[in-house]
């Protein structure tokens, strides 16, 4: 016999979905009209193996050609008003605007350290919002050693919605990514949420209006969805998205975590198909590397942003 709860989270997200039909027609429709990216090229350092300070960071993102770039929140939270204006006009000197945030709470762990984490976002959040920061994203475990799902999801809604709340008070915009390679939700005792669907579910159970998804082309490919998955979102749904490649010769259901590769470096992932979706929803958000790849992360610092900004350009040129 199917849990109540469970029956009462679904019937919630079903009811979000069908609400917001008429609204995401016309907004694919007018992105589609448009026809051009509103997305930009986001360089995260950290990332791609690369060690830069966020005032180095900048400054690299600018030389090889990016259009957004990582703020870190500890850092803005530091700056005086003269410091932080400084900065901004460094940023906007070379055109540059702000990508997404991670975000700076332990949700994941014990209570204390959710509480602790939780106690000191308000400040961090207002730093954001001082720098002219709105987007920040985090990451969802696929798997649990001792919470069933529905106490997992349950531990979710609770602690992410007290995110959602705080971050929703300083202006700030929040989504979270699904893991979706087989072998890492089968790696736990208790498999949870690995695939976009389960993931608006949570989202629609927390009732957040700041709350959206952090989409990734690798666990896309790896939760083996398809282009119609995106295409029933909108650009809003969307709050920070990552691009990778797979490696080749490797069953989707064998793919692991931790070995992908560059944007459009095996073609195994259709990123015409992930970018174009993304065009067609008009999502305005940053798209950035996240490869995972030990060679990358033995280059050198600018062999590194060399190879990145390619494999960034590449893939782009499929929509642009």
């Amino acid at each position: 016999m199917a849990d109540p709860a469970r029956r009462t989270f679904l019937k919630t997200a079903t009811a979000v979905g069908l609400s917001g039909m008429g609204l995401l027609a016309s907004q694919r429709s007018a992105a589609s009209e448009a026809g051009k990216r509103k997305f930009t090229m986001d360089l995260r350092c950290g990332a791609i193996g690369v060690r830069a300070d966020p005032r180095e960071a900048i400054g690299l993102a600018h030389e090889y050609g990016f259009e957004s770039v990582e703020p870190s929140a500890q850092f803005l939270a530091k700056l005086s008003d003269a410091e932080l204006q400084e900065l901004l006009a460094d940023l906007k000197a070379k055109s540059l605007v702000w990508g997404a945030a991670g975000l700076a709470v332990d949700f994941r762990r014990e209570e204390s350290t959710f509480s602790e984490g939780l106690q000191q976002l308000p400040e961090l959040a207002g730093a954001l919002r001082r720098a002219g920061v709105t987007r920040v994203g985090t990451w969802l475990s696929p798997t649990h050693d001792s919470l069933t799902y529905l106490a997992n999801f349950r531990q979710h809604v609770r602690r992410l919605g007290e995110v959602a709340k705080i971050l929703g008070d300083h202006g700030q915009r929040f989504g979270v990514e699904y893991v979706g390679p087989k072998t890492s939700w089968t790696a736990g005792r208790y498999p949870f949420i690995h695939t976009m669907e389960e993931a608006k579910e949570l989202i629609a159970e927390i009732g957040r209006d700041n709350m959206g998804l952090v989409l990734d082309s690798w666990h896309w490919y790896t939760a083996q969805e398809t282009q119609a998955d995106l295409l029933s979102l909108s650009g809003k749904d969307v709050v920070a998205c990552d691009l990778n490649d797979a490696p080749a010769g490797i069953p989707v259901d064998e793919q692991r975590d931790g070995s992908r590769e560059l944007p459009a470096a095996t073609g195994v992932i259709d990123l015409k198909g992930f970018l174009g979706a993304l065009v067609e929803i008009g999502y305005d958000g940053p798209v950035r590397a996240e490869p995972f790849n030990r060679t990358l992360n033995a280059m050198p610092r600018e062999e590194a942003m060399a190879a990145t900004a390619a494999a960034m350009k590449k893939a782009f040129a499929l929509v642009d």
